[in-house]
């Protein structure tokens, strides 16, 4: 379906997608339009949407999204929200399970149980989340690394997280 609109009726398409019980990544504040592209990617290589809570740290612009997702742009649905607020609430209004991927969780990942609903939600690539993100989400999980080894990057990790809880809930197949 693609979702490329140049103008504010990108913050309408949300209710339309977030209907659907289905799976969907969530970035909060991209710093890296790189790290967008490559999510984008992600998301359209495995069939579900991709979220972004806005502001974020590169012009957010159509023509930026279409440099950026290359030829993939047109096979993700991109949601965008403006505030952390505006993406809570539609959380929460449409019953889906906010699961937020952080170094500083206590969950690994393969003891995790996913939904098929879930939302999984990735924080900036240089500083995570703010407190008040990891107050509101449903549940926190971490991918265990070598005790070396600070974190992945922001899509490894989404790729890692996506391919298990499609994994879990069948939907792989």
């Amino acid at each position: 379906m693609g979702l490329f609109k140049g103008s504010t009726n990108e913050y309408l398409q949300v209710l339309h997608i977030s209907e659907k019980k289905i799976m969907k990544i969530t970035l909060f504040q991209p710093d890296i339009a790189q790290n967008l592209g490559a999510a984008m990617r992600l998301c359209a290589c495995f069939g579900v949407p991709l979220a972004i809570i806005e502001p974020c740290g590169f012009p957010l612009t159509a023509k930026a999204l279409r440099r950026t997702a290359m030829d993939y742009g047109a096979t993700v649905d991109l949601i965008r929200h403006k505030t952390w607020s505006d993406f809570a609430d539609n959380e929460s209004q449409h019953g889906n399970r906010i699961v937020l991927l952080s170094t500083k969780a206590a969950v690994p990942i393969t003891k995790f149980k996913f939904r098929p609903n879930d939302t999984l939600l990735f924080g900036r690539e240089s500083s995570g989340v703010p407190g008040y993100v990891h107050e509101h989400a449903d549940e926190k999980i971490i991918i265990p690394l070598n005790g070396d080894a600070r974190s992945f990057n922001l899509v490894t990790s989404a790729s890692i997280a996506l391919f298990e809880a499609l994994r879990q809930t069948g939907g792989l197949e």
